[in-house]
């Protein structure tokens, strides 16, 4: 049904449909957008030990923690999200060939600079926290936010961690799904 508004210049008629009590107009049920002031934010400190965990679904999941996107306050330009204490991360599974094939590659920023080395001479070497850091620090965003995001996160090689008077909340990815925890 229609309701007659006007003449238009041309000598036509203007129409508008009807609003009966079926439908309802969009202004009466607009709902005003939540953003997250920066007073309002929270951040707890998890606990994760990587012991057994495969490296691309750790990674997905603390790169989450650390954005903030487990929170019903997440807020895309605010760093809202909370403090990651990753230990025994030189305990973390490869699945497939990747320990042997995978590649982690650097410039040092000479010409024919170009290093790589696999991820089992990472693993092996003196700091094997890199493979976690690398992982993670590649699935946030590439910019200032994403820098002040990174600094969040604590990988370390070991058990032992400085960070016992904060006292982190423990997070069991192992149990979150099957498919998180394989034997090394």
């Amino acid at each position: 049904m229609y309701i007659l508004i006007g003449v238009d210049r041309g000598g036509g008629l203007r129409y508008k449909p009807r609003n009966n009590g079926s439908r309802v107009s969009r202004t009466s049920i607009a709902m005003p957008t939540h953003s997250t002031k920066t007073a309002d934010i929270q951040k707890k400190w998890v606990l994760i030990d990587a012991t057994g965990l495969v490296v691309g679904r750790l990674a997905t999941i603390i790169a989450m923690r650390l954005r903030g996107k487990h929170k019903p306050s997440y807020t895309p330009h605010m760093d809202d999200g909370d403090n990651v204490i990753v230990i025994n991360a030189e305990k973390i599974v490869l699945t497939g060939r990747k320990r042997e094939q995978k590649v982690y590659m650097h410039h040092t920023g000479f010409i024919g600079g170009i290093k790589e080395r696999s991820a089992r001479s990472i693993l092996e070497g003196k700091f094997p926290e890199r493979i976690v850091e690398k992982a993670v620090q590649r699935m946030l965003p590439h910019g200032p936010l994403g820098r002040a995001q990174f600094g969040n996160l604590r990988v370390y090689k070991g058990a032992d961690h400085p960070h016992a008077a904060q006292q982190p909340e423990k997070l069991d990815i192992a149990s979150m799904n099957r498919k998180n925890m394989r034997a090394a």
